[in-house]
């Protein structure tokens, strides 16, 4: 069962640290870590993941048995999450951002070791997150449940749905995923460039890689950042 045994922090540094080194002294497929607040949190491209204590999920889930899939799984994963919080209109910007509007939501860190079979999700979701709360940096470009509804949500509650969500769509074959991910694609037909160039989205592959129409050509991306053409440099 996704969820359990679960350990929880009051603080901790890196949910995904904590998780990670569960791990490699053997934790069940399902353990779960979570912390009320992180000190040193990370998202991709190591940048800092910050939100005050009590606002936000901070989890890292524990994931066993899936090394062929291991490729599939922040794509699983970001499906998970829109889906625990429908009928919020969630959207994913490739690879695993999840947007409500054209900001961003939650985000999704997946580490591990597939060639000794296990992987941790780390996911970070503002739930009661305010925009005062956030690094003024982050003010336009962010959001949380409480902000986009106007409603104040139970952080727990929500926990229990993403865990359901997880438990299912872990278990889903690919097809369903990809084409889950891509009924929620917020990149399709948008203008958008990497550090390698610059072309309009078309979607995903089979196997997750971002596909980028471009003047010679459809390119494909299986790794790296993405922005929107618009987005500031």
């Amino acid at each position: 069962m996704i969820g359990s045994p679960r350990a929880h922090f009051r603080v901790t540094d890196s949910t995904n640290e904590r998780a990670k080194a569960l791990a490699a002294a053997g934790a069940p497929h399902g353990t779960l870590v979570t912390a009320d607040e992180q000190s040193a949190g990370r998202g991709r491209q190591g940048r800092a993941w910050t939100a005050p204590a009590h606002s936000s999920i901070l989890m890292s889930l524990v994931v066993r048995g899936l090394d062929e899939r291991h490729a599939m799984l922040p794509l699983t994963t970001a499906i998970a999450v829109c889906e625990a919080l429908d009928p919020l209109p969630c959207r994913i910007k490739w690879p695993n951002d999840v947007w409500l509007g054209r900001r961003k939501l939650a985000g999704i860190l997946v580490e591990g070791r597939p060639q000794e079979g296990w992987a941790v999700l780390g996911i970070g979701l503002n739930v009661n997150l305010r925009p005062g709360d956030l690094p003024p940096e982050l003010r336009e470009t962010a959001t949380s449940i409480a902000t986009f509804s106007g409603e104040e949500q139970d952080p727990e509650q929500v926990l229990e749905a993403l865990l359901r969500s997880l438990e299912a769509w872990t278990a889903a074959p690919d097809r369903e995923v990809l084409a889950a991910w891509r009924e929620r694609d917020a990149l399709l037909g948008e203008r958008v460039r990497w550090a390698g160039g610059e072309g309009t989205a078309s979607g995903i592959g089979e196997a997750g890689a971002l596909l980028v129409e471009t003047n010679t050509g459809i390119v494909e991306l299986d790794a790296g950042e993405v922005h929107l053409s618009t987005e500031p440099r």
